[in-house]
């Protein structure tokens, strides 16, 4: 119930980890707005440092465009890979960081299940063979989320494409056939 009113101050982050045909591990940093369900992939490496987690903390703001001067709250879990200068740039742009409490993933559910959608729909059937590859394949399966998947939450709209705020009446627009002179010509008009 806290959330939902805060909706749109709020997104979420977390890394996605993905194992690469040479053997190696590659970590994805995901967010995702809370109020549009949009998400961002901030990047992509083989080897998660302090300095490249700060490159991407960075990066957020530009990712974010318009919707950034509205976002006060970014949260994320208790994972050491962010360093304490992750939390420092995001303040310097207005935006506060709220770790998770621990063991416990509801409070970052909207990030988790992006993350386990995309394996269970793309990465458990792609085979990534390397880290230029890696930084494609996620930007598409964030096109995807964005502009052609439906969500429950925005009534089956798209982050992307919303559906128009009001309620159409189908009545007003359905055709209604009439057919004068006894039958031999059909004319179809709209109800008033």
């Amino acid at each position: 119930m806290f959330l939902r009113p805060r909706a749109e101050a709020l997104i979420a982050c977390d890394f996605l980890a993905v194992d690469l045909l040479d053997d190696t591990k590659a970590s994805v940093t995901a967010v995702i707005e809370h109020a549009t369900r949009r998400s961002h992939i901030l990047g992509a490496t083989t080897h998660l440092t302090h300095e490249s987690a700060t490159q991407q903390a960075r990066n957020l703001p530009l990712d974010l465009d318009e919707s950034a001067d509205r976002i006060k709250f970014l949260i994320r879990d208790r994972d050491i890979l962010h360093p304490p200068k992750f939390e420092h740039l995001l303040s310097d742009t207005g935006i506060t960081t709220v770790r998770s409490t621990v063991r416990a993933p509801p409070m970052n559910a909207i990030t988790e299940r992006w993350i386990v959608d995309c394996h269970r729909k793309l990465l458990d059937h792609t085979l990534i063979w390397n880290l230029p590859h890696l930084r494609r394949i996620p930007r598409d399966y964030e096109t995807h989320h964005n502009t052609h998947r439906p969500h429950t939450a925005l009534t089956s709209a798209t982050p992307d494409q919303p559906l128009p705020p009001e309620v159409v009446d189908l009545d007003a627009l359905r055709a209604r056939k009439r057919e004068p002179v006894g039958g031999a010509i059909r004319e179809h008009h709209r109800t008033a």
